[in-house]
């Protein structure tokens, strides 16, 4: 017993560790690593500390606001243990340095990320690599340590993980019936039509109501226009006269309620609209500009009537113009930014009133929109304890003794920490077992771009993919490129797949490799005609693979990146919400095998900093996997 702990003692002292992430988990993890007798530590992590981190980060404090987590985090612990090893970089661990080479010199590495494609690309070097990785995830009170070891259990993406809900463009933009389509419709139609990139496509109609106008876009400001006409215009345009194009096609509202109409004149007396438009900002210059601030509103949790959403609207679309005018055009909605937030809160709101849609406050309409689910620093601090746990574990190279541990929210059995053994690598899996994928495609009208954006690096999660037609080249994409390749690579990318150099028809074999995740796969072509729009939009569908499980999104409390994701750390890995947290207490034939039953309800996560909130990602409910013998 004795020589066994003085083994795993030094085991512990001689590793070398990474750590990527260094927010919600990674604080109390390094803590853990370094209070248990790790001696040498290296941490990545790209973000920068916010106000927002530090009821739960303990190791920054609020003069360190704006300062590298990883180097914060590092001058913290050393404080405390001045005598051990941590290397810290402010950097994005998908960055060129981080390759196969670096991980190679790890004994283990411990994931606390945010984002599923961080983690899709730790998982792939640590799989070339040939380094045992410990994944982690929290969100509220539920959270979750995997282990995952080349060869001995299933990688990280074996099993398919949850996405946010996606919803059709004709519900957002036409027919909309939950608070979340109204959101979706403020922030990625509306906010982005007047704040961001005015050449990026959009559904919202931009066509004017006016009669033989000539002005082709009406979010187009005149140049000696007036502030506050401008803002009614948009106001009238978006709110009234698109409702009743709507309303003429009569077939679309035979089985649903009619939405009503808003006009400026309708939700302010016109003496109101104005003198908004016009009233001084009470703020402070030197602070953040605020809509809500500026009319007097304190209360983020009150829900405002039609009048009061209108004048917040009409305020912060006023206050982007006078404050923040340089950055219109480049704008991209933060859940941070908080006049951003007033304003798709706002939009949602008057929206919702003319579909008939119960109003949120700002507080939920956040939630909802920038994905939150409140973070909890205990359940942090377990989980880091218990990746220690299974550090330790691998560094003693007892396979056997692997345990996925799941963190409850209420006892399950008198247990709120579920052990399970890991499963097996799956046969299936295109990244660790490299099975052949299928793509139906139609090879006849699909551009190579649209493969390797939506398929490629949007489903495969590539970061600079290569893709060969037996032993033609015809992409590769990253630097060091001659210039004639690289025009040639661009050619093809507007070229549909039939006409290509080496022609994509039915039964073709595509070979797709990214050497900085030292990934290859194949993928066989499918010729297919025809697609339905609404099941699937991309106009291709790709078999064997893990697709995503589709998240829901709701407003009522809870968590999610775009999208409409859901919790206050990333859409990722464990459901959490009542209706939606898979039920780990159904244990089957043994305490170590239970049934993860999910249902369809939503949740938001939201994107606070990189780790609090994320999805479990494992689905325990594969009571049939065969366990590691």
């Amino acid at each position: 017993m004795a020589s066994s702990a003085t083994a795993s003692e030094e085991a512990v002292k001689a590793a070398k560790v990474l750590m990527v992430g260094a927010g919600g988990i990674g604080c109390e993890l390094l803590k853990t690593l370094a209070l248990s007798g790790f001696r040498d530590i290296h941490i990545i992590d790209l973000d920068t500390i916010e106000v927002s981190n530090l009821n739960r980060q303990f190791l920054f404090r609020k003069c360190h606001v704006g300062q590298s987590k990883a180097h914060v985090a590092r001058d913290a612990v050393l404080k405390f243990r001045p005598n051990i090893n941590i290397t810290s970089y402010h950097a994005n661990v998908k960055d060129a340095q981080f390759n196969v080479e670096f991980f190679k010199q790890f004994n283990v590495v411990l994931n606390g990320l945010d984002n599923l494609d961080a983690r899709r690309h730790v998982n792939r070097l640590c799989l070339a690599a040939e380094v045992p990785l410990v994944e982690s995830g929290t969100t509220g009170f539920l959270g979750q340590v995997t282990v995952h070891v080349k060869g001995k259990t299933e990688c990280y993406e074996c099993q398919p993980k949850p996405v946010p809900k996606s919803y059709p463009v004709c519900t957002i933009t036409s027919t909309p019936s939950k608070f979340v389509h109204c959101i979706v419709w403020a922030k990625d139609l509306l906010f982005a039509k007047l704040f961001g990139d005015k050449n990026q496509d959009n559904d919202l109609n931009v066509h004017s109501s006016e009669s033989g106008s000539s002005k082709s876009n009406v979010f187009e400001r005149n140049k000696d226009e007036d502030l506050d006409q401008y803002a009614r215009r948009i106001y009238d345009h978006v709110f009234g006269y698109n409702i009743e194009l709507a309303l003429e096609n009569e077939e679309t509202w035979k089985n649903r309620r009619r939405p009503n109409p808003v006009y400026i004149r309708d939700a302010l007396p016109e003496e109101d609209s104005r003198q908004n438009g016009s009233s001084h900002d009470c703020s402070n210059e030197q602070e953040e500009p605020s809509a809500m601030v500026s009319l007097g509103f304190r209360n983020p949790q009150e829900i405002w009537n039609l009048a009061d959403n209108s004048r917040v609207l009409l305020k912060a679309l006023r206050l982007f113009f006078e404050k923040r005018e340089k950055e219109i055009g480049n704008l991209i909605f933060d859940k941070d930014d908080q006049l951003a937030v007033e304003f798709v809160t706002a939009a949602a709101n008057i929206r919702a009133s003319s579909f008939g849609i119960p109003l949120h406050s700002l507080f939920e309409a956040k939630g909802v929109a920038g994905n939150i689910v409140h973070a909890v620093a205990t359940t942090n601090a377990i989980i880091a304890g218990l990746i220690v746990i299974e550090a330790i574990k691998v560094l003693q190279g007892d396979y056997k003794k692997y345990r996925m541990t799941y963190c409850l929210e209420h006892p399950s059995r008198k247990m709120l920490l579920m052990p399970v053994e890991p499963f097996e690598p799956n046969k299936s899996c295109y990244v660790c077992s490299e099975t052949p994928l299928l793509l139906d495609v139609n090879t006849k009208t699909t551009k190579l771009r649209e493969v390797i954006d939506k398929i490629i690096k949007g489903k495969l999660g590539m970061n600079l993919p290569l893709v060969m037609i037996g032993h033609t080249l015809v992409f590769e994409d990253g630097d060091g490129l001659e210039e004639d390749e690289a025009a040639n690579y661009a050619l093809n990318l507007e070229k549909v797949l039939a006409e290509l150099p080496a022609p994509v028809i039915n039964g073709t074999k595509l070979t797709v490799e990214d050497f900085q995740q030292e990934l290859s796969c194949s993928i066989n072509i499918k010729h297919r005609e025809e697609f339905d729009e609404e099941k699937e939009p991309d106009g291709m569908v790709l078999s064997g693979w893990s697709a995503p499980v589709e998240k829901q999104v709701t407003s009522n409390g809870g968590a999610s990146s775009s999208g409409a994701p859901d919790t206050d750390g990333n859409p990722e890995d464990i459901s959490t919400k009542p209706g939606m947290k898979r039920k780990l207490d159904e244990i089957l034939d043994s305490k170590e095998n239970f049934d993860a039953s999910s249902t369809s309800s939503a949740q938001v996560v939201d994107d606070d900093d990189d780790d609090d909130m994320v999805m479990l990602d494992e689905d325990p409910k594969l009571a049939k996997k065969k366990r590691l013998q």
